[in-house]
């Protein structure tokens, strides 16, 4: 396994006017400052937004191209113009209900575009054969898929109640700070765990993810996978649950909650998978899959309660906050929330195992869910100019469509 540093490096990021993206760009800018060129490749669709990156792309290491990753002239021309050294793919139609509505979509994007990534960065750092008529590729590049835990299918929640999870002696020696770990369950994700995506969104990134593996097979691409777990924190669009439900909150609105909200996630904070995927760029072995996930486990039912919690504590004890409720402060309850017709295929739980990063690479998950689900609380309340620029038209028609007929 190599160490190496991204500085003087220049990385191509697909998808970083999306959430996670524009998480990866801001973690990489603060670590390594000017030391490093980024180039941001983004459709600008729905969920893109450059208002997640207006203060990165006008620094002068960091230049926007717009166009979808399944353009190849364009992909082409980025390539030709920059000497790329890494490619973090997070470039994604990411939403279960839209691939439920339009599943096309999601394979042109996710399948046709990583094809279309993939063959650029072979043609870009190919430099010749060895003897053995095997391809070389220009030392020290690397293409990082970001993938996502749902191509492993769904697991049994065998737990109502989350009991304490046990964690092995070589993972609690990297661990620091995470107490009381729980679980519902007592299976987990692995990288071993066989693919067994259950929606279009879910098969359309397991897709992505052979597709990637075969680049690495038959033309010896240098590549490696990783898997994430929910994330949530800063610059999330509100189609997804926790950014939903406090826009919901604050205007007044029923709180959506599929089912009866049993169905349990585990949540990673941005940052931390961030962390985790600036460490598989450097030091992750090659042709490898890396599961990054957050040992916070959790109903849907219950992140709702809390978020409804959170937001009513900090209204009561930080009155400055209440001018941007279009309700009373005493109607922030669970009153707010409202039960509507389950999702098809819901997965019912998720949980993965992220010992091999642990051990291999030394990351771990280093915020609970109490401390990073205030954090995202806080930072939607103090910036709703973001979250009214993001909220546009078309997002009121998605809403409509999601849940206004269930």
């Amino acid at each position: 396994m190599s160490t190496v540093t991204l500085d003087n490096k220049t990385i191509l990021v697909t998808g970083a006017a999306g959430f996670i993206g524009s998480n990866f760009v801001k973690y990489l800018l603060k670590k390594y400052g000017e030391d490093i060129q980024i180039i941001i490749v983004d459709a600008l669709t729905y969920a893109g937004n450059l208002a997640s990156i207006k203060d990165e792309i006008e620094l002068d290491n960091v230049s926007f191209v717009k166009s979808d990753i399944a353009d190849y002239e364009t992909i082409k021309s980025v390539f030709t113009n920059n000497d790329i050294d890494y490619v973090v793919n997070f470039a994604a139609e990411s939403h279960v209900d839209r691939s439920i509505t339009n599943p096309k979509l999601f394979l042109e994007t996710n399948i046709i575009g990583t094809q279309n990534m993939l063959q650029c960065a072979r043609e870009a750092w190919y430099v010749g054969k060895d003897e053995m008529g095997s391809p070389i590729y220009k030392d020290g590049v690397k293409y990082l898929q970001i993938s996502t835990d749902e191509v492993y299918g769904s697991l049994e929640k065998d737990f109502e109640e989350a009991q304490p999870l046990h964690v092995d002696d070589d993972v609690k020696k990297v661990i620091e700070g995470r107490d009381n770990l729980k679980t519902f369950g007592k299976k987990f994700f692995t990288e071993e765990t066989p693919l067994s995506p259950r929606s279009p969104y879910s098969a359309s990134k397991t897709s992505a993810d052979m597709l990637v593996m075969a680049y690495h097979e038959t033309y010896g691409l240098p590549i490696s996978i990783t898997r994430c777990s929910n994330n949530y924190g800063p610059y999330h669009f509100p189609e997804k649950l926790i950014p939903l439900i406090i826009k919901n909150i604050l205007e007044g609105k029923k709180l959506p909650v599929y089912g009866k909200g049993l169905n349990v996630r585990d949540w990673l904070y941005v940052e931390d998978h961030c962390k985790g995927i600036d460490m598989v760029l450097r030091k992750g072995r090659v042709g490898e899959v890396y599961n990054i996930g957050g040992f916070n486990e959790e109903s849907n039912i219950n992140i709702v309660k809390q978020v409804i919690a959170i937001i009513a504590k900090i209204m009561r004890e930080e009155p400055q906050y209440q001018k941007l409720l279009k309700v009373d402060l005493n109607q922030i309850n669970d009153d707010l929330i409202t039960y509507v017709a389950d999702r098809p295929g819901h997965d019912m739980r998720y949980a993965i195992d992220p010992t091999k990063i642990a051990i291999e690479l030394g990351w771990y998950p280093e915020t609970p869910f109490t401390v990073g689900i205030e954090k995202t609380v806080r930072w939607n309340l103090d910036h709703q100019d973001w979250v009214e620029s993001v909220t546009s038209g078309d997002y009121q028609k998605y809403y409509e469509q999601m849940y206004g007929n269930r």
